[in-house]
C-alpha cells in the first residue's frame, strides 16, 4: 500500500513536471511550481528526486517512452520503405512538438543512458531490417540505421534552432531524400549493386533461419559483413 502510494506520488510529480515543460520550457521546472501545481509541499519533491536534473531526465523518459511506445505499436503497412518514411515523418514531429524533451534526451550525458532512447533506437533498426530483407539496401543495416538517426536528430535541431516563423519544413523532406539516396538501391536493386544488397538482404534474415546453429548463425553475419 505504502509503495503503491510511493508510485502514484512520483508519477504526479512527473506528470506536472511534463506539463510545465511542454507549455512553458525547463526554466519553468523549479521545486517551488512543481510542487504548487502538484498540490504537495515542495519537500516532497526531494523525497522522490535529488535535484531539478534529476526531475527533468525523469521527464524526458516519461514523455519518450509513451512516444516510443506507440511508436513501437504502429501497424506495418506492408511496404518496409513506406514504413520507414512514416518513421521519420513521426520523429521530426515529436521534435518540433517536444522541444524541450527533444534537447534533454539529445544531450550526449543524457541520451547514452535513456532505456526509452535505447527503445526508440530498437524500433528503428526493426524497420531498417525489414527494409534490409527486401534488398533494398546497399549498406550495412547498421551503417543505414547510423545515418538515419543522425540525420534525423540534426534535421529536427536545425529547425528547432530557427524561429518558428522562419523554419523551411521541407529542409526534413530534403534531408531524408538525401539519405536515402545513399541508402536504397532501385527497385529491383541495380546490378551494380546486386551483390551487396542480396548480402544486406541474407544478412537480415540469416537470425531466422532454423536450420543454423547460434555458432553458424555468427560466423555467417561475419561472412556477409565483408561483402
Amino acid at each position: 500500500m505504502v509503495e503503491t502510494k510511493r508510485h502514484q506520488t512520483r508519477a504526479r510529480i512527473v506528470e506536472v513536471a511534463a506539463q510545465l515543460l511542454h507549455e512553458q520550457g525547463p526554466h519553468a521546472v523549479t521545486t517551488r511550481a512543481v510542487a504548487q501545481a502538484a498540490g504537495m509541499q515542495a519537500p516532497t519533491i526531494y523525497r522522490f528526486f535529488d535535484d531539478k536534473d534529476a526531475l527533468l531526465d525523469a521527464v524526458a523518459e516519461h514523455v519518450f517512452t509513451a512516444y516510443v511506445a506507440a511508436k513501437a505499436l504502429a501497424g506495418e503497412s506492408g511496404d518496409p520503405v513506406a514504413d520507414l518514411r512514416a518513421g521519420w515523418d513521426t520523429h521530426l514531429g515529436f521534435g518540433l512538438a517536444n522541444p524541450a524533451v527533444f534537447g534533454l534526451l539529445t544531450d550526449p550525458g543524457h541520451g547514452a543512458r535513456s532505456p526509452a532512447a535505447a527503445a526508440g533506437l530498437e524500433v528503428l533498426r526493426e524497420r531498417v531490417r525489414r527494409v534490409a530483407a527486401t534488398g533494398r539496401l546497399r549498406v550495412t543495416e547498421r551503417r543505414a540505421v547510423e545515418l538515419i538517426h543522425a540525420a534525423g536528430t540534426g534535421a529536427v535541431l536545425t529547425l528547432l534552432a530557427t524561429p518558428p516563423q522562419d523554419r523551411d519544413l521541407d529542409l526534413g523532406d530534403a534531408m531524408y531524400e538525401t539519405v536515402m539516396r545513399s541508402i536504397l538501391t532501385d527497385a529491383p536493386p541495380v546490378p551494380a549493386d546486386s551483390t551487396t544488397s542480396a548480402a544486406v538482404a541474407f544478412r537480415a534474415a540469416a537470425p531466422e533461419l532454423p536450420m543454423l546453429t547460434d555458432a553458424e548463425r555468427v560466423l555467417l553475419a561475419e561472412w556477409l559483413d565483408r561483402t
